[in-house]
């Protein structure tokens, strides 16, 4: 790969070159934010207002990968809207923290659309959502509680530990995330829980002894009633 220049004045060069003419361009990501890494990409999002519909594309230029998101004037509203709905709000986060690269007097409008729904939060569980997710959380929790094989142990506690990130998060009407933003998204709520969460994982992981990871999970579900199994029924019709 070419040596990697200036991620802003690479940003500028990709835009000048495939997206002339768009109506907006905005820099995005770990480089925005003081986060990147060697293996950090550029987020670029473009509005078209020539496009039909979005898309996402990856390249390789001026030493970085990009990554591509392209919107016309309207689409970005379904990927904000499907974003919260999952409760994980990726464009909407893009956008309120993307740097401008190039604007026709669109940007703001759209930046205070994606603060809008960020500020709101996610739509609160229902309380059968919160019971099937305690069902989830007890159904991993025994089988990490009777596991005796180390690699399926391996698997189950990070299974837990994203289920409880969830749960802990969701309860609490916030923003949750996938992968290394699961994490992040519970240390910008609680970094307290986050370390707590963390040592409990690496206690498990180098020593196999669960109890902490247990306690943890149990901590987590008892103000909403603790583990649940027994009685538990989903989708059972009433009628005889």
């Amino acid at each position: 790969m070419p040596s990697k220049i200036n991620p802003l004045e690479a940003a500028h060069h990709f835009i000048s070159t495939h997206f002339p003419y768009c109506r907006a361009a905005l820099l995005a990501g770990s480089v925005v934010r003081g986060e990147a890494t060697a293996t950090s990409d550029l987020d670029i999002i473009i509005f078209d207002d020539t496009l039909g519909s979005s898309y996402r594309e990856s390249f390789i230029e001026s030493g970085w990968p990009i990554e591509l998101f392209a919107h016309n004037l309207t689409s970005y509203r379904t990927f904000f809207e499907q974003d919260c709905q999952r409760a994980i709000p990726s464009l909407p986060r893009m956008v309120t923290e993307g740097i401008v690269l190039k604007d026709t007097d669109i940007v703001e409008d759209i930046k205070r659309e994606a603060r809008a729904l960020l500020d709101i939060g996610p739509e609160a569980w229902s309380d059968e959502t919160i019971e099937l997710k305690r069902y989830f959380l007890t159904d991993a929790l025994e089988d990490l509680i009777g596991c005796t094989t180390r690699a399926e142990g391996l698997f189950i506690a990070g299974t837990l530990a994203t289920l409880v990130c969830e749960f802990i998060l969701r309860t609490n009407r916030q923003w949750t995330g996938s992968s290394k933003w699961t994490y992040r998204a519970l240390d910008r709520y609680d970094a307290q829980a986050a370390r707590e969460l963390v040592t409990a994982l690496e206690a498990y992981y180098q020593t196999n002894e669960p109890d902490a990871l247990i306690r943890y999970v149990d901590e987590t579900l008892s103000p909403f009633g603790g583990r649940v199994f027994a009685g538990y029924s989903r989708g059972k019709s009433n009628e005889t």
